[in-house]
């Protein structure tokens, strides 16, 4: 037998090296023969000939000792030529057919990182993004002591930043429709919508690269509502916008923003006083 499976090899590679040895192969009816060959081309990296013959392979070795292999193969050559839809489908297939089989963790993982290489960018829906998390935590449920948990994690992290990216976009956006509307009340309710949209994005991802930018919008947006208020409500507002300023500044002393937030919040002082509110210069001393 196993000299049968060499003679096969030997066949194949030289079928590989030939010419019109693909064609040939595609014509045999020789079903062990194809399926080595498949296993040839893909180790030699030619992912379109062996996804072609595995496809052909995959329902007839069904059942057989090959299955297994030959289904992950094929998600290996989809994911090789970057078709990544295709791809998952045929990992998520394996890994719900062979949840113990031999290469169920590849298979998770890269399932997962399918997901993670087809993520849309920031503006689009996010659907495909919030699949992809939950996949590659799945993945580190079933595996946490795997040797590609750093590289899980580092994903997890680049695709919760793309939803940060998106409900920062979001909250700029409420913010700068806020400092275009004339009227004081609409004003004032883009900018709250800016800061429970930026509250909201700290709150999901506290570990996100843009946390800076999201409590600087925040300090911006508490300014901006402060000074649209009308004057019941100005005074309570502009003690917000200073209380926003000195969370803001022990969290980032040495924040690229600081020169702006040091002048809202002179600003701000001012007219705390100037709406009979306490005398602040003591607080800022400290």
């Amino acid at each position: 037998m196993m000299n049968k499976h060499i003679t096969i090899g030997l066949f194949a590679a030289f079928f590989l090296c030939s010419c019109g040895g693909y064609n040939k192969i595609l014509k045999s009816a020789d079903y062990e023969y194809k399926y080595e060959a498949a296993k040839e081309y893909y180790a030699r990296g030619k992912y379109v000939k062996s996804a072609t013959l595995l496809e052909e392979l995959i329902s007839i070795l069904k059942g057989t000792d090959k299955a297994e292999e030959s289904l992950y193969m094929l998600g290996m050559c989809y994911f090789g030529q970057g078709d990544y839809e295709t791809a998952s489908h045929y990992f998520t297939t394996y890994y719900k057919n062979y949840p113990q089989g031999i290469y169920a963790e590849e298979a998770r993982f890269y399932c997962g990182k399918t997901l993670y290489c087809s993520a849309p960018e920031p503006r689009l829906d996010q659907t495909s993004t919030y699949k992809a998390i939950g996949e590659l935590q799945l993945f580190m449920e079933y595996y946490p002591n795997s040797k590609r948990i750093k590289e899980v994690n580092q994903m997890l992290y680049d695709l919760q930043d793309n939803l940060v990216k998106k409900e920062f976009a979001a909250a700029k956006l409420y913010y700068d429709l806020g400092s275009y509307i004339g009227n004081s009340l609409s004003g004032g309710n883009n900018y709250a919508s800016c800061i429970l949209t930026a509250q909201n994005a700290l709150k999901d991802y506290p570990y996100t690269t843009l946390r800076e930018e999201l409590s600087m919008l925040i300090l911006r947006a508490k300014y901006q509502m402060a000074l649209q208020s009308i004057d019941a409500k100005k005074l309570e507002r502009l003690r917000d916008a200073r209380d926003e300023y000195y969370a803001f500044k022990n969290e980032y002393p040495e924040s690229q923003f600081m020169e702006e937030a040091d002048k809202i919040i002179k600003d701000v002082n001012k007219k705390v006083e100037k709406n009979g509110g306490e005398d602040v210069s003591e607080k800022e001393k400290e």
